[in-house]
């Protein structure tokens, strides 16, 4: 009986042992996450710590009501406003894209501006939207807390919704699994959105600090149904200068819009160029022809076979 003590509890010491590095682990992501409560604390809002070590908060323009084409577009498919927090100290660093109607343009970029922040780019995404909606690019150096602080007062001048309690939100009425296995990888349903995103395989940096994927640099495609086995799809494709024009004619042959290209930032290292599309189609048969298109630009072009990045 004694020996059969001894053994069950050398069982479960072997156990604790194996079980010590998701331990570590999972106290190691409490901690992070805990470091960034001053930045929630000043912005006003939870964010996520994201699997690449970024802290990202998301604040959808669920007060805009907008159309494409006559379509009614969900807050996930092009009127996501976010924030994204790397680094620590005085030498944390902020990344962002803000949607904005044309008359919270000047407004924002004074206040952005006014508080030590810099804003990187100011444009359109999409085309024959109503009414009209802009994205001003944001960027930072410094204190976490206080481009936070920024942030907020440049958000209070807007109609961005306060961050409200999670609700349950709509499921993807898209076939899923078509759609990985046509693109050759796993989406994620947001709010009724079935999205993707891919890492560039080389490291990002901006005035020597590495930017983690999900701070705006992988590339982004986003799904809508619009019924029938249709959907909206859009996004943008992180891309360097030898890449444009071969996505470009990729895109145009399989019926895919190119509605915007331009950067997202200023001393990024490589170059890279956002290049936006749309198209109302078939999701399985638009995505299962562009993927095949994809594979032919990557093996002739600098690109590596792109990763994809858990939870952007």
């Amino acid at each position: 009986m004694e020996k059969h003590r001894v053994f069950v509890s050398q069982l479960i010491s072997l156990a604790l042992f194996a079980l010590l590095p998701y331990l570590a682990l999972a106290q190691s992501a409490e901690q992070s996450s805990s470091e960034w409560k001053p930045v929630e604390s000043a912005l006003g809002r939870s964010g996520k710590l994201q699997p690449d070590g970024a802290f990202k908060f998301a604040m959808p323009r669920k007060d805009l009501k907008v159309t494409v084409a006559g379509l009614t577009i969900k807050p996930g498919l092009a009127l996501g406003s976010w924030a994204a927090f790397s680094g620590s100290g005085d030498n944390a660093m902020i990344m962002g894209d803000l949607v904005l109607t044309e008359d919270e343009v000047a407004p924002v970029m004074a206040k952005i501006q006014e508080a030590g922040l810099e804003v990187t780019a100011v444009h359109n995404h999409v085309l024959h939207e109503s009414p009209r909606v802009m994205y001003m690019h944001i960027a930072g150096h410094g204190d976490a807390a206080k481009l936070a602080k920024g942030l907020h007062d440049a958000l209070a001048l807007t109609g961005t919704p306060a961050a409200s309690a999670a609700t349950t939100t709509p499921k993807v009425e898209l076939d899923t699994e078509k759609i990985d296995a046509a693109l050759g990888r796993k989406g994620k349903d947001n709010g009724g959105i079935y999205q993707f995103a891919v890492q560039r395989s080389e490291a990002i940096r901006e005035n020597g600090m590495q930017v983690p994927a999900s701070m705006g640099v992988a590339t982004a495609l986003n799904f809508q149904s619009t019924g029938n086995g249709r959907a909206a799809i859009t996004g943008d494709f992180v891309l360097i200068a030898s890449e444009v024009n071969p996505v470009i004619k990729a895109l145009r042959e399989n019926g895919i819009q190119v509605t915007a290209l331009h950067s997202h930032m200023l001393g990024e290292e490589p170059r890279l160029y956002f290049m936006h599309f749309w198209a109302n189609d078939d999701a399985v048969k638009k995505k299962r022809r562009f993927r095949s298109r994809w594979r032919g630009f990557v093996a002739t072009s600098s690109a590596s076979a792109p990763r994809v990045s858990a939870d952007l």
